[in-house]
């Protein structure tokens, strides 16, 4: 490609289709079932219209915000993501494009980079954490990010371990063996310069899950640590509020979208909650998170942060989710099409294009800070929000 700059993430997507071996590229689409939450997750920010004014409109915008004591250059988050095996650097690449670029890097316990790695790439990195094992291991596994230099933990509750997929699921080995090379070489061979990328970083693609494993045991596998996650007890809102305690420090609850888990949260002392419903990869049929995220910040949005996970692919829907109150938002696919396009540089690209579309709207909606957004700003159906749980008292 003789030009690598992309000027939208639909380009980064189709990029990212055309570089990467078909299961790989399978893989970070995702979704479960029907995908009608993935559908959702992007098509709600459509119905939202904006409301921008003719004149009087200002010359500078302010786009700097903080999310659990961090600052920002501008409300948008790395949101953690598993494996990142679409390019040799993976999560240090994606971490180096956030610093470059001013944000936070979300680490998923299931990454292909241990977190040592990741902050000395990213200082401003959010450790995210699913239940695994029992509290012993957990503690462990918490003194290790905190020694590693982490400045917030995020905590995943909200799977369910949805499978099936109506387009059908993509073939993941458990390890690049031989038996491997041999079943997916085939398809590689067909991506040239992919199979060039990890050739001349002289490394494989790796599948384990380097933090998730207990000092002085072996790396498990992604899908060794997934079975041992799935044997394990589900966490309770005791537990919750006992990694919180155990951690100590900013503590964000992800994947909430009732309004009653959202008072429990905090109950519970959680610094910030993310209103999300996992990317589309967990309970099919769930509401979009930006149709979710109005009722849930009326309830508790003076009390924590709130920001949004799921959907986002423009700078304009940065802009409708902090007009309906978010603090900030957090992407997922979007960076993973930068990464699988272009490496550290297309999850750079991505960013910079949020930038911009986050700028431009600021501007025609007339203001000079996104701290001045309101709900005035947009034209939201009547039949837009919804409201899933208790709204009376906790």
């Amino acid at each position: 490609m003789s030009n690598p700059w992309f000027e939208t993430i639909a380009e980064a997507q189709r990029r990212a289709k055309k570089r990467l071996p078909k299961s790989v590229y399978a893989a970070l689409v995702a979704g479960t079932e029907r995908g009608l939450t993935v559908s959702d997750n992007v098509v709600a920010f459509d119905e939202l219209g904006l409301a921008p004014h003719v004149a009087g409109l200002c010359d500078q915008r302010e786009l700097s915000t903080t999310v659990m004591g961090q600052p920002v250059s501008l409300p948008v988050l790395i949101s953690p993501t598993g494996v990142q095996a679409v390019h040799p650097d993976g999560e240090v690449a994606v971490a180096r494009a956030a610093a470059a670029r001013g944000t936070v890097m979300g680490l998923s316990c299931f990454a292909s980079k241990p977190i040592e790695e990741v902050v000395a790439a990213n200082p401003r990195t959010f450790f995210q954490t699913y239940w695994i094992g029992d509290k012993d291991e957990m503690s462990q596994r918490i003194e290790r990010v905190r020694a590693a230099g982490a400045v917030g933990l995020i905590a995943t509750f909200d799977w369910s371990f949805s499978h099936g997929r109506d387009w059908g699921s993509p073939a993941i080995p458990d390890k690049i063996d031989a038996k491997a090379a041999l079943k997916f070489g085939p398809e590689v061979a067909l991506r040239p310069r992919w199979l060039y990328d990890f050739a001349r970083s002289g490394a494989i693609p790796d599948l384990t899950v380097p933090n998730v494993a207990i000092p002085g045991e072996a790396l498990p596998t992604f899908f060794g640590a997934y079975g041992k996650w799935m044997q394990t007890p589900n966490p309770s809102w005791e537990d919750v509020a006992w990694l919180r305690e155990q951690w100590g420090g900013p503590f964000m609850l992800k994947g909430v979208v009732r309004v009653d888990d959202a008072k429990r949260a905090v109950d519970a002392g959680v610094t910030a909650i993310s209103v999300s419903n996992h990317g589309g990869n967990n309970l099919d049929g769930t509401p979009a998170t930006i149709r979710a995220l109005p009722v849930i910040v009326d309830a508790v949005g003076d009390q924590v942060e709130v920001l949004l996970d799921g959907g986002v692919r423009r700078g304009s829907d940065v802009v409708k989710a902090l007009a309906l109150g978010a603090r900030a938002v957090m992407i997922g696919r979007a960076y993973l099409w930068g990464l699988g396009a272009n490496g550290q540089a297309g999850v750079e690209n991505v960013l910079d294009i949020l930038r911009g579309g986050i700028e431009s709207t600021v501007l025609g909606l007339g203001h000079s800070s996104i701290d001045q957004l309101s709900r005035d700003d947009l034209f939201v159906p009547a039949d837009f929000t919804r409201t899933l749980g208790d709204t009376g008292g906790s």
